[in-house]
């Protein structure tokens, strides 16, 4: 089982960005593709980013395509997501997920995914 650890929440106005890490441990990290998913209050989690294990395929919500990015460095066992123009809306823990079965594409179904970490509050303020 992998460990994984988010970090880089936190308050930021409308308009401006975060960037989230999230650090994984107790696997080899670079042959499983890797998601961002959130979950606001009273909201079911929701799908954000994925990525491949080689970082060269990604997918994106439509809510955030153009505005988040994500990456990986295997070599520091990290992945990232880049928020800019960030949104009320986007308000939500973000969670970062390893998938369960190595290499393949990543996906953005959340039950292809058995590892979670602890999740990164992002609060956005108008």
């Amino acid at each position: 089982q992998v460990r994984l650890v988010e970090s880089g929440g936190g308050l930021v106005q409308a308009g401006g960005s975060l960037r989230l890490s999230c650090a994984a441990s107790g696997r080899t990290f670079s042959i499983y593709a890797m998601g961002w998913f959130r979950q606001a209050p009273g909201k079911e989690r929701e799908f954000v980013a994925t990525i491949n294990p080689s970082g060269i395929n990604t997918f994106y919500a439509d809510s955030v395509k153009g505005r988040f990015a994500i990456s990986r460095d295997n070599a520091k066992n990290t992945v990232y997501l880049q928020m800019n123009s960030l949104k009320p809306e986007d308000a939500a823990v973000y969670y970062c997920a390893s998938k369960t079965a190595p290499y393949g594409l990543g996906s953005p179904n959340q039950y292809d995914y058995n590892s979670w970490g602890q999740g990164t509050q992002v609060t956005v303020s108008s």
